[in-house]
């Protein structure tokens, strides 16, 4: 439960409200985090907050990426480079991409759903040899809420497939406008050979969820991220209990068969 202390190298604005931090270790450091784990964050003085890991780097930083929505989130958004925080983990089960070598990979966003797939995605460009084809689709509310704009390009030059939609079109956008699920009908995938994993709010997952197995794609074959009130992450306070998981152990990443029944629990 003892947070290890890490100093804040760099600091990013992706959007109004959201931030990426470079977090270094002051002493030693936590084990590196597979895509998909998250850690607890602390900011000292007002509390933690479970955040999904955005990027690993070879020197030990971790690339963290936060929305301001709480005090807590706030307060480490607010953090400039030099600053101390708290890290613990990490915990929860991963993305295991390469469980689609020799297929498709296809990643599915919603907003901040980005972030937790961002290391995935990244792992798979590292060796874009395993795959036939890595599909990555997103769906932000707005050009400006997009987080990691900056990195398409990059994405695309590595060999993804990036197509992006917005709910709301603004001056100088020429993209897809409308809800992420309508670039599935864009996305060149084989159905049996494909491996999704899908991040974004609960409503956007399942109605992607249901979109996929239309299209043939098996229920085994897709994973999602769960999000639920995570407190202690170490399966001993029962915040994030939802059914017969605790989250923080047997999630984030889940199944969608097994998914599919806890997602039809709504959060308190």
């Amino acid at each position: 439960m003892a947070p290890a202390w890490y100093r804040v190298a760099t600091r990013h604005r992706e959007t109004h409200d959201t931030v990426t931090l470079g977090l270094g270790p002051v002493g030693q450091a936590i084990a590196t985090p597979e895509p998909g784990q998250f850690t607890m964050l602390y900011a000292f003085g007002i509390g933690e907050v479970p955040v999904s890991v955005s990027g690993t780097t070879g020197d030990a930083v971790l690339v963290q990426t936060i929305r301001a929505v709480g005090a807590v989130t706030r307060a480490l958004c607010a953090a400039e480079p030099g600053q101390v925080i708290g890290v613990r983990g990490p915990y929860g089960t991963g993305w295991d991409v390469t469980r689609a070598a020799g297929g498709d990979l296809l990643l599915v966003a919603g907003g901040i759903g980005l972030a937790p797939l961002r290391p995935a995605l990244l792992a798979a460009l590292s060796t874009r040899s395993a795959y036939s084809r890595i599909s990555m689709l997103i769906g932000a509310r707005s050009p400006e809420e997009l987080v990691f704009a900056a990195e398409v390009d990059g994405w695309r030059r590595s060999g993804a497939e990036v197509d992006i939609t917005v709910d709301r079109a603004a001056d100088g956008w020429h993209g897809h406008v409308g809800v992420v699920t309508q670039l599935l009908d864009r996305a060149d995938v084989s159905p049996g050979q494909t491996t999704a994993l899908v991040c974004g709010p609960e409503v956007m997952m399942r109605l992607t969820a249901r979109a996929l197995l239309a299209r043939e794609i098996p229920a085994g074959q897709i994973r999602i991220s769960l999000e639920r009130n995570m407190r202690c992450g170490i399966a001993e306070c029962g915040h994030c209990q939802l059914g017969p998981r605790l989250l923080c152990r047997d999630g984030p990443v889940v199944s969608y068969p097994d998914a599919a029944p806890l997602m039809a629990v709504r959060e308190l």
